[in-house]
């Protein structure tokens, strides 16, 4: 009886010490992605195109608003790309947190550093788990 007694004492211990440790930053039952892809036009030079790129990974140290981050360029065999190589995949806890990137200065400068070089931008958000 002493045994089952202090055994399930142990075991409620350690649950409750599982259910402390796991109860600190919850991690929200839903994201928000936010995917941009973009061309370029024929004529930019792949240095301005590395230039976009670094600009736009500099993004997440600037903003932190930006939860995840990731990028990639093209390599589908498909070929249904439409003329878009980059793609740029954000995630945010929240609306309101997208919404004040898009307002934010550091991505208004990214703006300016893209210019009149995409031929081609898309962007789509959505919600998952």
């Amino acid at each position: 009886m002493k045994k089952t007694l202090s055994l399930s004492f142990i075991l409620l211990v350690l649950v409750l010490a599982i259910s402390a440790c796991s109860s600190g930053k919850q991690e929200p039952e839903k994201v928000l992605r936010h995917v941009v892809m973009f061309g370029f036009k024929p004529d930019v030079p792949a240095e301005q195109v590395k230039e976009v790129e670094d600009a736009f990974c500099q993004l997440p140290s600037k903003i932190e608003q930006i939860k995840g981050y990731e990028w990639g360029t093209d390599c589908s065999p498909e070929g249904l790309q439409q003329g878009l190589t980059h793609c740029f995949f954000l995630t945010f806890h929240s609306e309101a947190d997208r919404d004040a990137y898009l307002v934010h200065p550091a991505h208004k400068a990214f703006g300016k550093v893209l210019g009149g070089k995409a031929s081609a931008v898309t962007v789509v958000d959505y919600w998952t788990k």
